[in-house]
C-alpha cells in the first residue's frame, strides 16, 4: 500500500508543529548539560579540559555521523530514520546520569550524540515530503524549534527542573529525555511511512569536499564560538564568585538566537549568501566575548545575549547556504560535507578552551578559543568565493 505522507492527511498546522517539535529535540538533551556542569564537576572531579570534551562530544558525533546519517535516510526512509534517532537520544540521554559514573556519563553521551547525528539529515527530507511547495517556510519552522530547544534548558533547568528532581543532575537528564520520547511516539503513531523513490544503492552520498570546505569552516567557527560559551560560562561565573548569574547568562546566550532567526526570516533575501553579514556579526560577537569579562552583572548577561544573537544569525545563514548556492542535485553532497567539517571544527574548540584554562589557571582564558572561532568565521567568509558582497539580485548560483 502506498502511504506517502502529505499534509492533507492531517492539517498542515499539525505537520508544522511536528516539524518544530522534532527540530527542538536536535538540541534539547545536548543543551541540558551546561546548567548542571558545576554539579557534574563537583561530583565527578572532572578537569576543565574534561568538561570541554563532555560539552563537545555530541558535536563530534554530528561530524562523524553526517555521512552515515544520509545513508540511513536512503535505506530506512526519513520518517523511520527520525524515529530511530529520537529513540536513541531519549534512552541514552536519560542513561547519562545513571550511577553518577564517568564511564556511563561519557559512554551514553557518545551514544546520544550518535542518535542526534542520525536524526539530523532526516529533517530536510521530511520537509520535502510534507511541504514540497513550501520548503523554505517549513525549514524556518524546524530551525526555530532547534533554537528554542537550545534556549529552554538553559533558562529553566536550575530554577525549576533541579528542584523537581531533588537537585540531581542525573535526574535532570532523565527529565529532558521525556519530550524526546514523546516526540518519537508522535511520529511513530501519527504519521505513515513515505518510501524513498530512489533505491539506496543509487543514492549519491559522498560529500563534495571542495565545495563544502568554506561552508564547513563558517559553520564550525560559529559552532565553536557558541558551544565554548555554553561550556565555560557556568564554571567561569562560579570561579568569579557569581553563581547566581549562571542561569540568566545561559538563558541570554541561548534565547538570543531566537530573535536572530526572526531577523533572518524577515530579511532572508538580503542576508543569505552575503559575506558582509558573517564578517560584521563575527566582529560584534568578538566584542561580546570580551564583554563577558566585565565585572558588572548586567554587562555579563547582555554580552552573553549578544554572543547568542550573533551565533544565531550565523547558524541560520550557514544552514541556508547549501540550497542557496548549489544546484538541487548537489545540495546533499555539499550539506553532508558542510556538517562533517563544521561539526568537527566545533568539537575542537571547547576542549581547546579548557586546555588553555588548565594550563594558565586563569578562568578568563577559556574564552580565547571562542574568540579564535570568530576569526575563523571572518577568514572563511572572506575566502569563500561563492559568497557575495553585491546586492541579492546579482548573486550567482553555482
Amino acid at each position: 500500500m502506498s502511504d506517502v505522507t502529505r499534509p492533507a492527511t492531517r492539517s498542515g498546522a499539525f505537520y508544522l508543529a511536528l516539524l518544530w517539535l522534532i527540530g527542538a529535540q536536535l538540541r534539547l538533551t545536548i543543551l541540558a548539560v551546561p546548567p548542571v556542569l558545576p554539579l557534574i564537576h563537583r561530583d565527578l572531579a572532572l578537569s576543565e579540559k574534561a568538561i570541554g570534551v563532555l560539552s563537545a562530544l555530541p558535536v563530534l558525533l554530528l561530524a562523524l555521523a553526517a555521512i552515515p546519517g544520509s545513508l540511513m535516510v536512503a535505506r530506512l526512509g526519513a520518517r523511520r530514520g527520525c524515529i530511530f534517532g529520537l529513540a536513541i537520544v531519549a534512552i541514552a540521554g536519560a542513561a547519562r546520569g545513571i550511577g553518577a559514573s564517568v564511564p556511563m556519563l561519557y559512554g551514553m553521551t557518545l551514544v546520544m550524540g550518535i542518535g542526534v547525528a542520525l536524526m539530523q539529515p532526516t529533517l530536510p527530507t521530511l520537509v520535502s515530503e510534507w511541504f514540497a511547495a513550501r520548503p523554505g517556510f517549513a525549514t524556518a519552522i524546524y530551525a526555530n524549534g532547534l533554537l528554542i530547544g537550545e534556549a529552554v534548558p538553559a533558562a529553566i533547568t536550575i530554577p525549576w527542573v533541579l528542584p523537581l528532581v531533588g537537585g540531581s543532575w542525573g535526574g535532570s537528564f532523565a527529565f529532558w529525555s521525556i519530550p524526546v520520547a514523546v516526540t518519537a511516539l508522535l511520529v511513530l503513531t501519527m504519521t505513515p511511512h513515505a518510501p524513498r523513490a530512489m533505491a539506496a544503492r543509487e543514492y549519491r552520498w559522498w560529500p563534495d569536499w571542495r565545495g563544502a570546505l568554506p561552508l564547513g569552516l563558517l559553520l564550525g567557527g560559529t559552532g565553536g564560538m557558541y558551544f565554548s560559551a555554553n561550556a565555560f560560562i557556568p564554571d567561569y561565573l562560579h570561579a568569579l564568585g557569581r553563581p547566581e548569574l549562571v542561569t540568566p547568562a545561559l538563558a541570554a546566550l541561548n534565547a538570543g538566537q531566537v530573535p536572530a532567526s526572526v531577523v533572518v526570516m524577515l530579511f532572508a533575501r538580503r542576508l543569505t549568501g552575503n559575506r558582509v553579514v558573517f564578517v560584521v556579526s563575527s566582529l560584534v560577537a568578538l566584542a561580546g566575548i570580551a564583554a563577558l569579562l566585565s565585572p558588572l552583572p548586567e554587562i555579563i548577561v547582555g554580552a552573553a545575549g549578544l554572543v547568542g544573537f550573533c551565533a544565531g544569525i550565523q547558524l541560520t545563514l550557514s544552514l541556508a547556504l547549501p540550497p542557496h548556492l548549489a544546484p538541487p542535485d548537489d545540495v546533499h553532497h555539499v550539506s553532508a560535507g558542510m556538517f562533517a567539517i563544521g561539526y568537527f571544527v566545533s568539537f575542537l574548540i571547547p576542549p581547546l578552551g579548557g586546555a588553555i584554562w588548565d594550563a594558565t589557571h586563569i578562568p578568563a582564558t577559556s574564552f580565547v578559543a571562542g574568540a579564535l572561532s570568530t576569526v575563523l568565521v571572518i577568514g572563511a567568509a572572506l575566502a569563500a568565493r561563492s559568497l557575495r558582497t553585491a546586492p541579492a539580485g546579482s548573486a550567482p548560483r553555482r
